[in-house]
């Protein structure tokens, strides 16, 4: 069965908990770090969960990332079909990911505050489903359907909170997508079975902002599954247990590209003209984020057997 893992403070304690029906068990494992946890399998973390300790209302906790800072997170660019429609991309025609990296820095609660550097004025959102990756590599592997369990020890929400104004002029993806707490991972990290990694493909993704949902899509419309996409990616990094791969994330964000053909034009502008009518025309959109608003972001299976918890984020400006 799924094991919905959380990892959480309480009594200035953190320990690692079973997290079911609002109450958080906490369990007796001997490890602090994502990658500890990865490396006692996935046997002996069920074994724990029937050992628990006494239960905590999940209310009486502050539920942490259940990523721990020592992790890479890698991510895919571009992976829903609307999305590469929306951004005038043929998915058919697709031979190859879009890959990039967020600091681990920027890794953050499940909850509390989004914080906007004071310089950034389009800030956006997307939610992804995460996978956290389970054995070490040091050389290109063939991941398939079969062998996809090996790989993958299970699952999260992530929100790949972008600065635009800095992805994109700047040309900074790293950078854009870094700053501290754009990287919201968890409450629940989802430990999977072998029979249970069909659920990868089958998952309903919800972000809402002020509570009107703006991103909905189902996992089975990625373009790049996870078994091809670990394939491609260990061609160029080396996997930790505990990593992450952001699997891209639907169509809904407040980013909106031009067209193919202002694109063009746009080209023939000297380089600060370009960036200036890039900006206008973004800043006139409504969907960017702005102080105060609120992030909540869900995915589920869509028979409820998975369920990964909620995200819940305040937008806040950041100190000058």
């Amino acid at each position: 069965m799924p094991l919905a893992i959380v990892r959480f403070r309480h009594n200035n304690q953190i320990r690692w908990g079973l997290s079911a029906d609002n109450l958080i068990h906490p369990l007796p494992l001997p490890c602090t770090t994502t990658a500890g946890l990865i490396a006692l399998g996935y046997q002996a973390v069920a074994d724990a969960c029937n050992n628990t300790g006494e239960a905590l209302a999940d209310n009486s906790v502050e539920l942490l990332s259940p990523i721990t800072g020592d992790a890479k997170v890698l991510c895919q660019g571009a992976n829903y079909r609307q999305h590469m429609l929306d951004s005038g991309v043929d998915p058919d025609a697709k031979a190859f990911n879009m890959f990039f990296t967020k600091s681990s820095a920027s890794i953050t609660a499940p909850s509390g505050e989004i914080i906007r550097p004071p310089h950034v004025q389009l800030l956006d959102y997307e939610v992804e489903l995460t996978l956290v990756l389970a054995r070490e590599t040091r050389q290109s592997v063939q991941v398939t359907t079969d062998n996809l369990h090996e790989y993958i020890a299970g699952i999260c929400i992530g929100n790949d909170v972008s600065a635009r104004d800095v992805q994109i002029p700047q040309m900074q993806f790293h950078k854009g997508k870094s700053y501290r707490t754009f990287c919201p991972l968890g409450p629940v990290l989802c430990l999977l079975n072998r029979q249970e990694m069909k659920y990868l493909n089958d998952l309903q993704l919800t972000l809402s902002v002020n509570g009107k949902v703006r991103q909905h899509d189902n996992s089975g419309n990625m373009v790049f599954r996870p078994a091809e996409t670990l394939t491609e990616y260990s061609q160029i990094t080396d996997f930790n247990p505990g990593d992450v791969i952001m699997t891209g994330t639907p169509s809904g964000c407040a980013l909106a590209l031009p067209s193919a053909f202002l694109v063009r034009l746009a080209a023939l502008l000297p380089e600060q003209k370009k960036w200036e009518l890039f900006m206008k025309k973004q800043r006139a959109r409504p969907q960017y984020l702005q102080d105060g608003d609120l992030v909540e972001a869900v995915i589920r299976s869509t028979d409820g057997v998975i369920d990964l918890g909620r995200q819940q984020h305040r937008v806040v400006r950041g100190a000058a």
